[in-house]
C-alpha cells in the first residue's frame, strides 16, 4: 500500500494549468475557485495567486513545476478532532495511549507526550489530503488534557508541532459515567460528572486568587499543572473541546460555559439537528462527527448524516471529523461527501474541512486556505474531492513534497521523514 522514498530536498515551487479552489482570501472571506490558474510556493508558504500560466523566466532555476493538467488543487484538509498517535492503528492496548483513566481530572496531561509520529494513521491521514490535525486525549475523563496541533508528516512530534495551545478536552455524557460507575466512584451520573468540572473550576478560581495575591506580595507560590491549565481557560488562552452527543448533555456544556465564562467548541454534537437553533443563537461552534458510525451507544442512537446540513442551515459553524481511529482518518472527505448527499451545500463542506477548523482555533491567519502567506500545505486531486472516484494524487506539507498516489501500481509513495537508516554489522 506504501513505499518509502527518500525525503525531497524542498524547493521553490509552482503548479500551473490548475483548477485552483483558495477556500478564503487572506481576509478569510470565501474566495471562488480559478478555473485555470497557477499557484506559487517559495520558503514553505503560498507566494502568489494568478490566473493563468507563470512565466518560467522569472522563477529561481531550481524550481519545482508540476502541470496539474486540469486537476483540482486545494489546501490540505483539516482533523478537528481525532486521536492520532496516541492510538495507534492496529496496536492494540500498546499503542493506547488516548485515556489517563485513573483520576476524573486530567487536566494536567498534555496529548503531545503520547503521540507517536511512527503510527500508520498518518500515512493514512496523507492518503485522504489530511496534513494536519489537531490531537486529542480521549473521551474517559470527565477533563482528559491538553491538546496538539500537529502536521501529519514529521519524524518527531517537536517538530511536527504547530501548537499545543488551543484547547482542553472534556467529556460529558456516557463514557466519564461508564468508566468510574464501574470503579464505583464518582462520576457515575451525568451529576456526578459536571460536579468535577466545576469542582475544578472552582479550584481554579481559587487558584488564580492566590496566585495573584502571592504575585503582588512578592512570596513563594507552590503551581499546580492542573490548575494552570485551568486557569488558562478561564482566562481565555485555551478553549474548551467539550465531548457530548446528546441534545441534554449539548445544554450542559452550554451550561457549564456560561457559568465559567469559557469558550466551549463542542466535539461531536451527534443530536445538534435538534436543538441547531439554540446552538447558533449561542453562537458556539461544532466539530461534528463521526457520521459513518453504527449506533454503538445510547447516545447515538439518533445519529444521522443530515445533522450537517441542520447546523449550517441555522448559521452554525461546523467542522467535520472522523474521530480516528473511530472512522480511518482517510475517510474524511467522504464524511463530507456523505454530509452533502444529505442537504448540506458542497462549499460548506469543503470549509468544513479547512477554514472553519481552522479559524475555530485561532490558526486561519495559516491554515486552511490557499491565501497568500499562509503554510504551504496543498493537495493535488485527481478531480473534484467530493466524488466518490476522486484521489490525493500529491501531497505537499510545508512546501515539501511528501506523498505522491501511482494510479498504475495503486501504490503510494511517502517521503520517509527518517530517511536512509544504515545498520552496521556486528
Amino acid at each position: 500500500m506504501y513505499r518509502s522514498v527518500p525525503v525531497p530536498a524542498p524547493t521553490d515551487l509552482v503548479i500551473t494549468n490548475a483548477r485552483i479552489v483558495p477556500v478564503a482570501d487572506a481576509n478569510g472571506n470565501r474566495a471562488e475557485a480559478i478555473e485555470s490558474g497557477s499557484l506559487i510556493v517559495r520558503d514553505g508558504r503560498i507566494a502568489e495567486l494568478v490566473t493563468g500560466a507563470v512565466e518560467t523566466a522569472n522563477l529561481a532555476p531550481d524550481t519545482e513545476i508540476i502541470d496539474a493538467d486540469g486537476r483540482w488543487v486545494l489546501p490540505g484538509f483539516i482533523e478537528a478532532h481525532g486521536h492520532l498517535g496516541v492510538h495507534e492503528d492496529g496496536e492494540g492496548w500498546s499503542g493506547d495511549d488516548t485515556n489517563e483513566m485513573t483520576d476524573p481530572n486530567g487536566a494536567g496531561l498534555r496529548a503531545v507526550d503520547g503521540i507517536d509520529p511512527t503510527d500508520l494513521g498518518f500515512k493514512d491521514a496523507l492518503r485522504g489530503g489530511v496534513t494536519s490535525a489537531l490531537i486529542k486525549p480521549g473521551s474517559g475523563n470527565p477533563i482528559g488534557g491538553r491538546t496538539a496541533f500537529v502536521k501529519t508528516w514529521g519524524r518527531i512530534v517537536d517538530e511536527m508541532l504547530v501548537t499545543e495551545d488551543l484547547s482542553v478536552k472534556s467529556a460529558l455524557g456516557e463514557n466519564p459515567k461508564r468508566v468510574y460507575g464501574e470503579k464505583s466512584t464518582t462520576p457515575s451520573t451525568r451529576m456526578g460528572t459536571a460536579k468535577i468540572i466545576r469542582d475544578a473550576f472552582v479550584d481554579a478560581r481559587n487558584y488564580q486568587a492566590k496566585r495573584a495575591h502571592a504575585e503582588a506580595e512578592g512570596t513563594p507560590f507552590d503551581r499546580d499543572l492542573v490548575k494552570e491549565t485551568l486557569a488558562d481557560v478561564l482566562d481565555g488562552k485555551l478553549a474548551w473541546d467539550q465531548h457530548c452527543h446528546r441534545a441534554d448533555d449539548i445544554a450542559t456544556a452550554i451550561r457549564l460555559a456560561e457559568e465559567f465564562g469559557y469558550r466551549l467548541v463542542i466535539n461531536h454534537g451527534t443530536e445538534g439537528h435538534k436543538i441547531a437553533d439554540y446552538i447558533a443563537a449561542k453562537g458556539i461552534d461544532v466539530i461534528l462527527g463521526p457520521l459513518m458510525t453504527t449506533r454503538s451507544k445510547v447516545e447515538l442512537r439518533d445519529r444521522t448524516l443530515a445533522t450537517a446540513a441542520a447546523l449550517a442551515q441555522a448559521g452554525v459553524r461546523i467542522a467535520l471529523t472522523t474521530d480516528h481511529p473511530v472512522i480511518p482518518i482517510n475517510f474524511l472527505i467522504h464524511e463530507a461527501s456523505l454530509a452533502v448527499k444529505e442537504g448540506l451545500d458542497p462549499i460548506v463542506a469543503i470549509e468544513a474541512l479547512t477554514i472553519n477548523p481552522a479559524a475555530i482555533f485561532g490558526l486561519e491567519d495559516r491554515l486552511g486556505s490557499l491565501a497568500v502567506g499562509r503554510d504551504a500545505d496543498i493537495v493535488i486531486w485527481s478531480t473534484d474531492p467530493l466524488d466518490l472516484d476522486s484521489r490525493a494524487e500529491t501531497v505537499f506539507v510545508s512546501g515539501r513534497r511528501v506523498f505522491d498516489f501511482d494510479a498504475e501500481t495503486g501504490t503510494a509513495d511517502i517521503a520517509d521523514p527518517h530517511g536512509p537508516t544504515l545498520i552496521s554489522e556486528p
